[in-house]
């Protein structure tokens, strides 16, 4: 868990403006702390680089559009995030070991092992199955206390008992639990993903560990089952529906997930899958 509220602040900086040409100076005046100082405490907390982190994030980022957006020059994408084309393919090939044509067409794979379930093979659905599914509709803003971490999507479940109990004097029936995602997990590695759990509370909480979830107008996939096929439908959104659908992710918002049941016996859940657009 990155306990650091500085860090944080860092982190949250960084993906506001990877696309721009951000360096360590700009990320460490913006926490208000000398470069050396606060690359040592980024570090500390993440274990990686500040260098590293944004360089990484870079090209998971390029990655990810690589996928959903099938039809824009690799080209397009690449300049987005400062790269030319001949730098983009080393470094792309570098970190995936592929040249970013072969990474695009291999994403487009309707069926492959589950990350997180290794005994299982997940399975793309159809447009018309993840149609009925979704609605799109403007979303609130939830203002919330959070804790972030960087590590496997897989062990959020076994963090979410500790962080009830530890916020519990704050639970009251109006709370809303949600996890806000930043990675996909086929593109990420899997020690990489970072993620916010996080519940609702008042403007008067005293707690430092609090921000604002930007809500605004987002696809809404209703999810209800079994925890192993939440990967089979927010694949099935990223492939299949944004594509065919029209619509745009607004990179500029986070992903988050709005749960109302978690059966931890039966690993049955209910929840809205939250994706902004444009």
């Amino acid at each position: 868990m990155i306990t650091s509220i500085h860090v944080n602040q860092a982190i949250d900086y960084i993906l506001q403006h990877i696309e721009d040409n951000i360096s360590l100076e700009d990320v460490a005046e913006h926490c208000h702390f000398s470069k050396y100082y606060f690359c040592r405490l980024f570090k500390e907390q993440t274990g990686e680089s500040l260098y590293s982190f944004i360089r990484r994030v870079r090209l998971e980022q390029s990655a990810f559009r690589l996928k959903t957006e099938r039809e824009r020059p690799i080209t397009e994408i690449s300049a987005d995030y400062g790269y030319s084309s001949s730098n983009y393919s080393s470094a792309f090939r570098l970190h995936y070991h592929m040249p970013p044509v072969d990474f695009r067409r291999e994403s487009y794979q309707k069926s492959m092992a589950h990350p997180f379930f290794h005994h299982e093979n997940w399975q793309v659905g159809s447009f018309g199955e993840c149609d009925r599914r979704i609605t799109v509709k403007r979303m609130p803003d939830y203002h919330v206390i959070y804790e972030r971490r960087i590590g496997s999507y897989g062990e959020l479940s076994g963090e979410w008992n500790r962080f009830i109990g530890k916020y519990r004097m704050y639970v009251t029936e109006k709370t809303k639990f949600l996890e806000r995602t930043y990675d996909d997990p086929a593109v990420n590695r899997a020690g990489n993903c970072l993620s916010d759990i996080c519940m609702t509370a008042g403007p008067d909480c005293p707690l430092e560990n609090r921000t604002v979830i930007r809500g605004g107008r987002c696809i809404v996939y209703r999810f209800q089952g079994h925890m192993k096929y939440i990967y089979a439908a927010y694949q099935t959104i990223f492939l299949v529906w944004l594509p065919e659908s029209g619509h745009r992710l607004d990179p500029a918002r986070s992903l988050f997930d709005l749960y109302y049941r978690v059966d931890h016996k039966t690993m049955e859940i209910e929840m809205d899958i939250c994706v902004p657009i444009v």
